[in-house]
């Protein structure tokens, strides 16, 4: 590995993108300035995405020395010397997909130089030659509105609320228990304001000042059903389980901040009742940390942001192509190779990475504090290995799950080679099964994620073992038919359909194995909706999250398969709110601000068999575009609020304008607001 060594230059990098526009082709150019005194020479300019360079477009003023996915390296003219003012420009006219926003181009760039050593570029966000408007980072500002159409401030709105008159606002709340659930609660939500709002003082010591709350047992309850009643000085949550509790107590406490930073909007009840329960089981959010690391404080912020909401499963996307996040003893390469990006590493700097030796993954002890938070929280933890397609920092790490005669390449949308681990090798299953066993162990959930999405329909066709299975399951026409698909390209995201092609009927035995095992563990089996190619895995033992439309989950679900909905035209927080250049985030599936997610339909036009198998809806963060953590904030809030409300409230009760006047309410990850 080579060291990021900080240099005495002056050296700054800008990019543009000009859109097409009167017969003029698109391009994206690069200046690299030498504001310094002293030329510069013998250098390649690295830089990285989520952008991507295809290597064989035309590209002017340099030579396309090395790229994978979105990381690419230009090598500029034989004996080309940078003099001290000069700028080299480099156009690119050859992209994975025309730029639509400013974090689509390079978020970082460095200089490699003869020595091995690089110099860290400052880099300026990529502007657009026909919009000068300013780049937005941090969450949209909801504010609340004098006239809010409601008394008190709650978020999701619950089933019933009938509470009426005005009381003194208590300096704080000192839950009482009466059960063993009612103490695992009250110390949960104790945790959970401290995530949140540390100096506010919602819970504290009757000494304080605090206005005890009475927690009592009741039967009849659902498992996340509460009821919180309020008469004269005395407030009692009902509830039968700790996550009822739980919820009852953060209604509570939303109530309270409301009247509390709006007095002259919000009201602090006197008497009446709320009575409550989800019209969803499932109410999740998935959280891509291979594209961007998370670390653990800030996965256990999150967890609390999802309690605050009310949403009970989190999705952790711990493997992709970009890098293996989770420790496995059975394999410490996963870790000591797969999860770290840098300049000579086996996985290059991606998607804003620096030269140096960055990324993280999690450790076994971290994961079961995690856990154990979140169990508290009333969240239940899904953890996703992606297989057997985006694996290529697995395959890093683990050369044996590659056929090793394997001739050729074939390349995933996103631009990765050779990316997926081969289904034809006993190898593969033992090792597979070997990290299950460890995952298992850690997420007592018993529910595992598979991936089990775009997988490029080349796959494999190089490989003499995976031609070999396939003659023996499918025949010689079929086999033969699958090699010519050698060095095949995939270019858009879902635009190559598998469905009954060679790779299909691979992974489909491959899935069906997994499944088996799984199932002898007692787990359920999770995948994307790419799994249901072949409807090869048990259908009582999985279920599938659908993410083209509603009309593939509906579909799906008259098939049979257990369906979460998550659509990427709406529930894709990656997504940018809308279409200007000035908004970050993606839009590959269409783009989709907080009005248009809570307005959504995601069961419409289900019939009643099918919506028999919805198990409910669920929010996805890929974190292509993140880099930077007020573009995190800007994705995610209010939009995960709006989803947790879809979740939660019944249909007819649902009303943006009353969303719309509380949102500003709910907590951001980071705090970081539009300025």
């Amino acid at each position: 590995m080579t060291m990021s060594t900080p240099r005495p230059k002056a050296l700054r990098l800008e990019t543009l993108w000009n859109p097409p526009a009167d017969g003029k082709e698109f391009s994206y150019v690069l200046r690299l300035k030498n504001l310094g005194t002293e030329p510069l020479s013998n250098f390649s300019l690295c830089v990285s995405g989520p952008g991507r360079v295809d290597p064989a477009g035309r590209v002017e003023g340099a030579t396309v020395s090395q790229r994978l996915s979105n990381f690419t390296e230009f090598q500029p003219p034989a004996n080309f010397v940078l003099g001290a003012g000069e700028t080299w420009a480099i156009s690119v006219y050859a992209l994975s997909w025309q730029f639509r926003h400013w974090t689509d181009g390079a978020t970082s760039g460095y200089l490699a130089l003869a020595d091995g050593s690089t110099i860290v570029l400052t880099i300026e966000p990529t502007r657009s030659s026909v919009s000068n408007a300013p780049l937005k980072r941090g969450a949209e500002i909801y504010p609340v509105p004098v006239n809010a159409p409601v008394q008190v401030s709650i978020i999701p709105w619950p089933n019933h609320v009938a509470v009426a008159s005005r009381r003194p606002l208590p300096a704080g709340f000192a839950p009482q228990a009466q059960s063993v659930a009612g103490e695992a609660a009250t110390r949960s939500f104790a945790a959970l304001v401290e995530h949140l709002f540390a100096v506010e003082g919602i819970v504290r010591s009757e000494a304080e000042g605090a206005v005890p709350v009475a927690l009592k047992d009741a039967a009849g309850f659902g498992p996340e059903a509460y009821r919180l009643s309020f008469e004269g000085e005395t407030i009692t949550i009902e509830a039968s389980s700790q996550t009822g509790y739980l919820y009852g107590l953060v209604t509570l406490g939303q109530i309270w901040r409301g009247a509390r930073l709006h007095p002259e909007v919000f009201q602090f009840p006197a008497s009446g009742e709320i009575v409550d329960e989800p019209s969803m089981g499932w109410r999740g959010l998935h959280l891509d940390v291979a594209r961007q690391f998370y670390g653990a404080a800030e996965v256990k912020k999150l967890l609390a942001v999802l309690a605050w909401n009310k949403l009970n499963r989190f999705h952790w996307h711990l493997s992709d192509d970009e890098a293996w996040r989770v420790e496995i003893d059975a394999y410490p390469d996963l870790t000591a190779v797969g999860a770290w990006r840098g300049h000579g590493l086996a996985v290059p700097p991606l998607l804003g990475s620096s030269p140096a030796r960055t990324g993280g993954y999690y450790t076994k002890a971290a994961i079961r504090e995690i856990v154990a938070q979140a169990k508290g929280f009333g969240v239940e933890i899904v953890p996703e290995i992606d297989v057997p397609g985006h694996c290529y920092a697995m395959l890093q790490a683990i050369p044996e799950l590659r056929d090793p005669a394997e001739v050729g390449s074939y390349y995933s949308v996103q631009g990765f080679p050779d990316n997926c681990i081969n289904p034809a090798r006993e190898k593969t299953y033992e090792i597979i099964e070997t990290i299950l066993s460890e995952l298992i162990e850690l997420f007592p959930f018993k529910t595992i994620h598979l991936g089990a999405d775009e997988v490029p329909l080349g796959a494999w066709s190089g490989s003499p073992e995976a031609l070999e299975r396939l003659r023996s399951v499918a025949g010689d026409e079929v086999a033969d038919a699958h090699a010519k698909r050698l060095n095949v390209v995939t270019n858009t995201h879902g635009a190559d359909d598998i469905h009954g092609s060679g790779a299909a009927i691979l992974q489909a035995e491959f899935l069906s194995r997994v499944q088996r095992f799984l199932a002898s563990k007692g787990c359920i089996t999770g995948g994307w909706e790419e799994a249901a190619h072949g409807d090869v895995i048990d259908k009582s033992k999985s279920y599938l999250c659908s993410w083209r439309n509603v009309e593939v989950s509906a579909e799906l679900a008259e098939r049979g398969y257990e369906i979460v909905v998550c659509p990427g035209q709406v529930y894709y927080l990656d997504m940018a709110l809308r279409p200007d250049w000035d908004e970050p985030g993606a839009s590959w599936a269409g783009t989709s601000d907080a009005e248009k997610l809570y307005n959504f339909d995601p069961i419409g036009g289900w019939t009643a068999s099918q919506k028999q198998k919805l198990l409910g809806i669920q929010a996805c963060i890929w974190s292509e575009p993140m880099t930077d953590r007020a573009v995190f904030d800007r994705l995610v809030f209010p939009r995960i609020s709006a989803l947790a409300e879809t979740g939660w409230t019944k249909p007819s009760s649902k009303s943006w304008e009353r969303f719309r006047a509380l949102a500003g309410l709910m907590p951001l990850l980071y705090g970081l607001q539009q300025s």
